[in-house]
């Protein structure tokens, strides 16, 4: 049995009965956040009066962003004034009732809204709080502004992507944001761990987590580079082969990808040859190698040539576009896309990307509409709404 389909039916949320605090904005905390979500825990997103920015990014289909829905989906919103006394006095009270909270505002704001770790730890010692930011909470660049594309530049991953672009000597614009999703994800990778070491000594601890150390860790080969003196190949070893109607990615990763390869484009010899016989004498020949696997591709078909690739089993794919990729069969099989819905109307948010045979990982149904909950929450703790909602308004009006 398929571990898709052990999944099918299972009701099971691993993180089920976890009540976490979300005071996060735009995507780091609020992605690290709506993994728990997904994993079963109560989200309360925690808002301002005019709500987060991310609730105005297009796509906006009255008033509603799904890129807002795509990083919180399945949480609560709930809207308090966080100067005020009432709404320091309304996060207490949750504190006492929560297992997680998430934050990545600049360090020091939270201390002074006297809402940060030490200050909250007495209301709930088993607490887990996760605190995401640029530089770490500490150090010469802690209180720097840090958003992911400034992250990418500090981190040397702009200019390490460069070095495999020939010919290039300006680093590319930045418009998909590595840093915020990979330190959301390490982010709940730490909260996990701490959740489990809670269950031997009963307590909480604090989690500091930097994006630029999380985007370091993107560049495994870079970084050993940097310290040792290593010579650059005279053509990048992974980039995009011409196809006589667009390009392929082909990738060598082994002496028996290698081989078959030369079997696909005819080749044989050149198992042998001097040039290309081993990895250390191929890396260095690398542009007389392409050029030769070129010749070949240039005269079929991107289809053709995948076809061919596959029969053998060399790793290639056409370039696609996004929606190309959503349109990819397996992500059918895999069930990989929810159908969620907000005020706007219905779209479709990706899931986890990892399948549990015995806990579902699927997201929420719907995006809550601001201020949605601070009734509910409100009396929860013991508090009147009216007292919490800046400018006088009621959850209700929000």
């Amino acid at each position: 049995m398929q571990l898709a389909d052990k999944h099918e039916g299972t009701t099971t949320k691993a993180f089920a009965g976890l009540r976490v605090l979300d005071f996060s904005t735009t995507i780091a905390g609020p992605h690290c956040a709506r993994m728990l979500a997904d994993m079963g825990a109560e989200v309360i997103k925690i808002e301002t009066e005019g709500g987060e920015t991310m609730r105005t990014r297009p796509p906006v289909r009255n008033g509603c962003s799904t890129v807002f829905g795509q990083l919180n989906v399945g949480k609560k919103s709930m809207v308090l004034d966080l100067k005020s006394e009432e709404g320091k006095e309304a996060v207490r009270r949750l504190v006492a009732t929560a297992d997680i909270l998430v934050e990545n505002f600049r360090p020091g704001v939270m201390r002074r809204l006297r809402l940060d770790y030490d200050t909250l730890r007495p209301f709930n010692p088993r607490l887990i709080y996760c605190s995401i930011s640029g530089y770490g909470q500490t150090g010469p660049s802690a209180e720097l502004p840090a958003y992911a594309p400034v992250i990418h530049a500090a981190s040397g991953y702009d200019m390490a992507h460069l070095a495999y672009q020939p010919g290039r000597n300006r680093p590319d614009y930045c418009g998909i944001y590595h840093a915020d999703v990979v330190t959301g994800t390490y982010g709940f990778g730490a909260i996990a761990s701490a959740l489990y070491q809670r269950t031997v000594t009963g307590l909480g601890q604090h989690i500091d987590v930097s994006m630029l150390e999380s985007m370091l860790t993107l560049t495994v080969i870079e970084l050993q580079n940097s310290q040792f003196e290593v010579k650059p190949p005279p053509r990048p070893m992974f980039g995009p082969t011409e196809t006589a109607d667009g390009y392929v990615m082909i990738t060598i990763a082994s002496e028996k990808t290698f081989q078959s390869l030369m079997k696909v484009i005819d080749r044989p010899d050149w198992i042998s040859d001097p040039r290309f016989c081993a990895y250390g004498v191929r890396r260095n020949n690398w542009a007389d190698l392409m050029d030769g696997v070129e010749a070949w591709s240039r005269q079929i078909t991107t289809e053709q040539c995948l076809a061919e690739l596959g029969a053998e089993g060399v790793p290639a794919s056409a370039y696609r576009t996004v929606a190309e990729a959503l349109c990819d069969p397996q992500l059918t099989h895999r069930q990989a896309l929810s159908d969620v819905e907000d005020e706007g109307g219905s779209f479709q948010v990706l899931n986890l990307p990892f399948r549990m045979s015995g806990a579902d990982t699927t997201p929420g149904k719907r995006i809550a509409a601001l201020g949605e909950y601070t009734r509910e929450l409100c009396a929860e703790a013991g508090l009147g709404d009216d007292a919490l909602i800046p400018s006088g308004k009621t959850a209700a009006q929000q």
